[in-house]
């Protein structure tokens, strides 16, 4: 059995803020706890865009808070995003999330993330090897 709060995450190797400070995330459930999954609460600044690449991972995001847009960039479709939103990135979609007001989602990964790693605009993640 696993019981931790976002609380005691604060201010560990758990507690990722981006490089630019556009977005923070506690890493509440990593691959090392074994259950084939993470759990992640993110907070992204209000007033902020952000461009995401997941190609490793497929990610489903419920949005607690806030308002704000969701872009496909491969379609160019947009998507509004607000209180109890949920998106799923299930095809590795290039997609930017803009915020209006600051928002506070629930995000969960398969495979999980190992490690306090940030992705890169490739999607290129330390836990993923390529077999020779």
């Amino acid at each position: 059995m696993i019981v931790r709060t976002t609380t005691e995450i604060t201010d560990t190797d758990r507690d990722i803020v981006s490089e630019n400070g556009n977005w923070r995330s506690k890493r509440i459930i990593l691959g090392g706890d074994k259950v084939g999954f993470s759990l992640h609460e993110t907070v992204i600044k209000a007033g902020s865009v952000n461009e995401f690449h997941y190609a490793n991972h497929v990610e489903a995001v419920w949005l607690i808070s806030g308002e704000g847009t969701l872009l496909d960039r491969e379609t160019g479709q947009e998507y509004p995003l607000g209180p109890d939103s949920m998106y799923l990135l299930n095809g590795h979609e290039r997609h930017t999330v803009t915020a209006k007001t600051e928002l506070r989602m629930y995000c969960v990964f398969n495979p999980p993330v190992v490690g306090n790693e940030t992705h890169d605009e490739n999607g290129v993640y330390p836990l993923v090897t390529v077999d020779d």
